[in-house]
């Protein structure tokens, strides 16, 4: 007979979002930005849901929400896009952009 931690690893459910993962999503037709604090499962009923905390807070019907509570098919993960490598990259293809335009400057201004 299997131990209940192997009953339990087999059953329960597992989540598809962590702790503090970056989401993008629209609640009541409000787009919105946020951190997931938990993924859980209260009731086989309702199923699975998030519970997010909003980087800014949405006012709806007179209230304030700055944590809100969707379900998967509302959210988009957040793609990171602000990387060390990357961000090195965009400030050299800058950097070498500035500078071939300051060199196409100077050319104009020799042949006149």
């Amino acid at each position: 007979m299997p131990s209940l931690s192997e009953y339990f690893e087999r059953t329960r459910y597992k989540a598809k979002y962590e702790f503090g993962s970056r989401v993008f999503g629209y609640w009541n037709k409000i787009p919105f930005i946020g951190s997931v604090g938990s993924d859980s499962v209260i009731s086989d009923l309702e199923g699975p849901r998030l519970t997010i905390t909003l980087d800014l807070p949405i006012k709806f019907d007179n209230r304030i929400y700055n944590v809100i509570i969707v379900k998967h098919k509302d959210i988009k993960r957040l793609k990171n896009y602000d990387t060390e490598e990357k961000h090195d990259k965009n400030i050299d293809s800058k950097t070498s952009s500035e500078e071939s335009i300051l060199d196409s400057n100077k050319r104009k201004r020799k042949s006149r």
